[in-house]
């Protein structure tokens, strides 16, 4: 039997097929786009066919994420907090604050080691500092996205600084940096290291001192090790990042879904009983 994990945030689908055991088998990561149903049917088609199994071979189906009410069949739905502390146990065992950086907000989780939330904060009221942010930083920079954590290895001043972290003032200050002729690696570090900042103030909310605490990271932006880097320094450790740290949430929530069939009478598994 496997259990699915379906994470629907608001720039990419994830989902993560795991075995009875709870290893992962399979995986996908698809944009959400307008259409997050469209979404949502590719990433569970996807990590099915990677397997080679069928949809009668799913024991059960966890969904979280800002869509996670969107997902037919599932057994629960399950908040991202929970199933991003979940994931990041399984991936790096005894992490005790967990950054977790999507695309249009921010998370500071402190566990308890054992995969389990103690505390929690969220920057969601507005998109600084975001996967939306960094898209919108890297427009007005005209390079890819991908290459902002190439540009920012090629600092080498490394004192610009950015005078505000809201989306729209913070893009206007990068066409004028640009205009004025300053190096485009340099705003990058800057942009990095402002992210890096309010990072902190918000982890200083769940863990006042991080000193001696394994730190991790999940998220799309973590895939940017100018922005892993920056976070490490401002908080005065390494930042540790697993393999697929988009799929973190995902995979919490197969191996919850894994946890809750086992403690679910199979009559109550199905489209028509679910348990939210």
């Amino acid at each position: 039997m496997y259990y699915l994990g379906v994470d629907i945030g608001s720039l990419s689908c994830d989902a993560v097929l795991v075995d009875a055991q709870g290893h992962p088998v399979s995986w996908s990561v698809v944009p959400t786009g307008a259409r997050n149903l469209e979404a949502i049917a590719v990433a569970r088609e996807q990590v099915l066919a990677s397997a080679g199994i069928a949809e009668a071979d799913l024991g059960a189906v966890v969904s979280t994420g800002y869509g996670r009410a969107r997902v037919e069949g599932r057994l629960a739905a399950v908040t991202e907090i929970t199933c991003h502390a979940r994931g990041i146990d399984a991936l790096l065992p005894g992490t005790r604050v967990l950054v977790d950086i999507g695309g249009q907000d921010s998370k500071a989780i402190q566990l308890d080691g054992h995969g389990h939330v103690l505390e929690f904060a969220m920057n969601d009221k507005c998109a600084a500092g975001t996967g939306r942010f960094l898209e919108a930083m890297a427009r007005a920079l005209q390079v890819e996205l991908t290459r902002l954590g190439q540009l920012d290895a090629r600092a080498r001043a490394r004192d610009l600084t950015l005078s505000s972290m809201c989306t729209v003032f913070a893009e206007s200050e990068v066409v004028s940096l640009i205009a004025e002729g300053a190096d485009v690696a340099e705003i990058v570090n800057a942009l990095h290291r402002a992210i890096a900042t309010r990072t902190l103030a918000l982890v200083r909310r769940v863990a006042p001192d991080a000193a001696g605490l394994s730190v991790a990271m999940s998220g799309g932006v973590a895939r940017n090790p100018g922005v892993v880097r920056a976070i490490g320094d401002a908080l005065g450790c390494e930042v540790h990042v697993p393999p697929e740290p988009d799929t973190v949430g995902a995979l919490g929530a197969a191996l919850i879904a894994r946890d809750r069939a086992a403690a679910t009478p199979r009559h109550l598994i199905s489209p028509q009983r679910r348990i939210d």
